[in-house]
């Protein structure tokens, strides 16, 4: 690499959607952004509130009927090359509401994903070793 390519790196944004999740992995997510212990900003990382800016999205609970056209929206309004990572596993497989009248099922029936963070809710340690995974594929498309 480069210099100037060394140089000009910039760090990846993250933004959350919320796809009708319980909140666990929201709180855990919120761990890794405000404990000095588990700081995602240690990896060059910033949380940002619009999707115009975010590079990584992190997907959080199972896709419901009712926010599915939402997420699939700001899932576009994302600008490419997107990185998307599926923290806990209700956007994996649905999670313990998978049979539920009102999910509509896993986020990668409807969604690209890149990397998944299992857990129920996952560990900071191991949303913080998906965002690092996530940075790589990112770098990758760069």
């Amino acid at each position: 690499m480069s210099f100037i390519a060394r140089i000009s790196q910039r760090s990846p944004w993250l933004y959350r959607i919320n796809a009708g999740s319980c909140n666990g992995c929201d709180v855990e997510l919120a761990t890794t952004a405000c404990i000095p212990r588990y700081d995602v900003e240690r990896l060059g990382c910033q949380y940002c509130g619009s999707p115009k800016h975010a590079d990584i999205v992190l997907i959080t609970g199972p896709l419901t009927l009712r926010v599915k056209d939402k997420v699939l929206r700001l899932y576009e309004e994302i600008p490419d090359p997107k990185v998307t990572v599926a923290v806990g596993i209700c956007p994996i497989s649905g999670g313990v509401f998978r049979n539920s009248y009102a999910v509509a099922g896993a986020i990668d029936r409807y969604l690209p994903v890149d990397v998944n963070v299992p857990g129920c809710p996952p560990r900071p340690q191991a949303i913080i070793e998906g965002i690092a995974k996530a940075i790589d594929v990112w770098r990758e498309r760069l």
